[in-house]
């Protein structure tokens, strides 16, 4: 129950914060009222809810080869990229994202072969700038001969985990994109087809941006735990949004702000709470998507965890592990969409 409690409360205050910073950043305030939304009219509620919503639900009929269900296990790579977005030159915690790149992300890459599944690493280029190897050593592993050469996916997560809220500019943010979008396209020699919001937001510039790059997918909004086409404006923008959960996220309940891992909740219970998601999703026959952080889930002490749930949901019959390009082009496609 408490555990229950704490992810309750870990979600409304995540949700909370976001609809504050974006409703404050559209309509007019008075700097001193804290809570200028008791004030909206209905045509500012419609203004405020209205710029991206959630439009067809994309789950197919039947997933490849009679599947039931597809996973999708995505990865943001963050690091201490965010440090840098804020300026924050602590040492001790610059050296909590150092273990990410170094010992957690190696840890991952073994589950994964271990398992011969793939994944999509969303990463922010600073990340990469400071820890240069990451991306040729995503790009070197990849599923055995029989997986026909599928290889892990890097998609675009900002370009140093900034807060696009905070931001509050449409240039700016456009800039920032294209530099990381450009910057990941040398490194990797393709161009990423996803994003996920940097520090997990976007703003009301955002999806707009993303459609203007030509992204095919994002995966970072919540208002369903299947895939749907994001509507912008109350118009379908041919964006497939893969969504998240703060529920399926290791960062809420295995990290501490700032200060890196947190203690408690004990990962069994974490990593219990996802399994009992995928058996959900199982039983529905959608998407199973879950986001998980090197730097916290490569801990020793909790990367058994992961290659246990990867085992379990190998158990079961008829499942379907894609990474999240091969995921949104396939219900794109059986959905008809051309744009």
């Amino acid at each position: 129950m408490r555990f229950t409690t704490f992810l309750v409360l870990t979600v409304a205050i995540t949700v909370i914060s976001m609809a504050t910073g974006a409703a404050q950043q559209s309509l007019p305030r008075d700097p001193g009222d804290r809570q200028p939304g008791r004030k909206w009219t209905e045509e500012q509620l419609k203004q405020f809810t209205g710029a991206v919503r959630a439009g067809r639900k994309l789950t197919p009929r039947s997933w490849p080869n009679g599947a039931r269900v597809a996973v999708v296990l995505t990865f943001s790579v963050t690091n201490t990229s965010n440090n840098f977005a804020r300026g924050d030159s602590a040492v001790v915690q610059l050296t909590g994202g150092e273990f990410g790149a170094l010992v957690g992300l190696p840890r991952v890459l073994d589950v994964l072969d271990r398992q011969n599944v793939p994944a999509t690493f969303f990463i922010p280029a600073t990340a990469a700038i400071v820890d240069p190897q990451m991306i040729p050593e995503i790009a070197r592993r990849k599923p055995d001969a029989s997986a026909q050469g599928r290889r892990h996916e890097i998609g675009v997560m900002g370009w140093s985990d900034e807060n696009p809220l905070a931001i509050d500019n449409a240039g700016e943010e456009g800039r920032l994109l294209t530099r990381a979008t450009g910057y990941l396209t040398k490194v990797t020699g393709r161009k990423p087809v996803g994003a996920r919001g940097p520090s997990s937001v976007q703003s009301l510039h955002t999806m707009g941006l993303l459609k203007q790059a030509g992204f095919e997918y994002d995966s970072t909004l919540m208002a369903m735990d299947e895939p749907y086409e994001v509507l912008l404006n109350g118009q379908p923008s041919g964006i497939v949004e893969l969504p998240v959960s703060r529920i399926l996220d290791d960062y809420p309940t295995l990290s501490a702000p700032r200060f890196g891992p947190s203690t408690l909740p004990s990962p069994e219970l974490v990593f219990e709470s996802f399994r009992d998601d995928f058996d959900g999703a199982y039983q529905e026959g959608t998407l199973f998507l879950l986001t998980l952080h090197p730097q916290f889930v490569g801990m020793r002490s909790r990367i058994g965890y992961l290659e246990d749930l990867i085992t379990y949901i190998k158990s079961q019959p008829n499942v379907w592990f894609a990474t999240a390009e091969e995921a949104a082009r396939y219900v794109k496609r059986q959905a008809g969409m051309t744009k």
